[in-house]
């Protein structure tokens, strides 16, 4: 086990990604950020908190639940029925700049189905992905506007994110 991120370097590359999001985006008001269940919301919880500190203004954040949108839903190999969660975006989204925030972008096949999902919700003027960790391996042609950190890990690796408020502790590692 191979740690990448310490809660410090998480709290620094999450600071820097705040501000690269404010210099492309000067229309607080057209901002919006969206994060995939679970660990996505979590990260656009904070990312919000650093825009809004930036902005001074309050910026719009919910949670994007993409269960019934995955490609794998029905697979032989699933074991069990999905939990699905709800969507919380209390805010039209409709000619916004969409901040989509997820963990670790791998196959691609999870921001393809957040994607189809957010589109389903409304006609945003543009989606930007965020995501705190990119990793080799890509399955789709998606790839994010703003990386926190990039990696080269094998196949065989798997990338572990927790955050405090859900795992008590702010670490990534490749395991």
């Amino acid at each position: 086990m191979k740690v990448i991120l310490d809660a410090e370097t998480i709290s620094s590359v999450l600071a820097s990604l705040a501000d690269q999001v404010r210099l492309d985006t000067d229309n607080a008001a057209a901002l919006a950020v969206v994060g995939i269940r679970s660990r996505g919301e979590v990260l656009a919880q904070r990312l919000t908190h650093l825009l809004a500190d930036r902005y001074q203004e309050r910026i719009p954040c919910g949670t994007l639940d993409i269960t019934l949108y995955r490609d794998d839903l029905n697979s032989p190999q699933g074991n069990g029925q999905p939990r699905v969660r709800t969507t919380e975006i209390n805010f039209n989204v409709d000619d916004k700049t969409v901040i989509l925030v997820d963990d670790v972008l791998f196959t691609g096949r999870s921001i393809r189905a957040a994607l189809d999902a957010l589109i389903d919700l409304g006609r945003p003027r543009a989606i930007r992905l965020a995501v705190l960790v990119e990793r080799s391996g890509r399955e789709l042609p998606i790839q994010p506007d703003y990386t926190c950190v990039s990696t080269d890990v094998r196949p065989n690796q798997r990338v572990r994110v927790s955050l405090v408020e859900s795992d008590g502790r702010d670490e990534v590692v490749v395991e």
